[in-house]
């Protein structure tokens, strides 16, 4: 059987220019290219894990206009059942997204129907979260919201997956029911107070994080993989080798996959890597859903065979986590 995956989480309308840098502030760039794609990091992550090989359903809100339409026949399109995805008033949100050269971004976001998906809409998909093997969520909705998730996905036993993105500071009483928790560095630093510049970092700021009452920690490190801490063990896994183009879903894409290797059984290690593959891949296509691979490209890249001369055999390595070019081992 697929894996069964709840996600509860937001539906955005991207609107993306690609220019030669992000410009600065009260700076204007000329010469771009615009255009549109389907994002949110609740609608990407539920298309992620669709195309990874999942049974996804996507608890979300949008608005009553084409960017709400658009966004629900692209769901649908892409395979995530819809049955508690509502239209709302507000209008859809959307994300206006400058994309470098370089493939780094810089995002503003208007929330729209997202800021109204309620803890009583997550109530109503109670049924598809008693049945789930994973619930997967980020922080592009109310707070409550996401709460309300976590309570009902470990009344019912599911492994809680929660994606602390957009950064912000998290209460204890939702970090107790977190089973998998998956910062990148800048989100690890804000939840802990550790500048994640190192595998010593790393080690320090997944402690503080386990010791709240998260089970694993997965710390996102871009281009350098994943720093992978259960209780008993850490380690590094390593990322691999690809051309950015568009950084914005990268993370997405991984925790949409990541969801999928362990609903599936995989060892924690062994979901990691998938993960990687699949963000590795979605950094070299422009667009957030457009970015998510298909399996058949993710098992692909991930049976390919690591230099792991910048990962620890065992326990952690003492090195600095560096702050490699784009064109390197690409993950998240």
């Amino acid at each position: 059987m697929p894996a069964n995956i709840v996600v509860v989480g937001s539906s955005n309308t991207d609107m993306i220019i690609k220019l030669d840098r992000i410009p600065r502030p009260g700076e204007t760039r000329l010469g771009g290219e615009f255009l549109t794609a389907a994002g949110g990091k609740g609608a990407n992550q539920a298309v992620a894990a669709a195309k990874a090989g999942g049974d996804v359903t996507l608890v979300a809100r949008v608005g009553q206009d084409m960017f709400g339409e658009r966004a629900v026949a692209g769901l649908v399109d892409n395979g995530v059942n819809v049955d508690h995805v509502q239209f709302d008033k507000s209008p859809s949100g959307v994300a206006l997204i400058f994309v470098g050269d370089d493939g780094e971004n810089s995002i503003g976001v208007a929330s729209g129907a997202n800021a109204k998906l309620s803890p009583a809409d997550v109530r109503k998909a109670k049924s598809a979260i008693n049945a789930a093997d994973i619930v997967v969520m980020q922080l592009e909705t109310p707070l409550e919201t996401i709460q309300a998730a976590s309570d009902l996905a470990a009344a019912a036993g599911a492994t809680v997956i929660l994606n602390p993105a957009p950064a912000q500071r998290l209460p204890a009483k939702l970090l107790k029911r977190v089973t998998i928790l998956t910062p990148n560095e800048t989100e690890a630093e804000l939840l802990t107070g550790v500048k994640v510049d190192s595998e010593e970092a790393c080690e320090q700021a997944a402690d503080i994080l386990l010791a709240k009452g998260v089970e694993i920690v997965v710390i996102t490190l871009g281009s350098q993989g994943a720093y992978v801490a259960p209780a008993d063990s850490k380690q590094r896994g390593p990322g691999f080798v690809a051309k950015a183009v568009d950084t914005t879903a990268a993370g997405d894409v991984f925790n949409g996959a990541l969801a999928v290797a362990l609903a599936e059984g995989r060892p924690l290690t062994a979901a990691v890597r998938f993960a990687n593959a699949a963000g590795a891949i979605a950094v070299t296509r422009i667009g957030a859903q457009p970015s998510a691979p298909t399996r058949r490209e993710i098992d692909k890249l991930a049976a390919k065979k690591l230099q792991r001369t910048d990962a620890p055999s065992n326990g952690v390595a003492k090195s600095k986590v560096a702050k490699s070019p784009t064109t390197q081992r690409a993950a998240v």
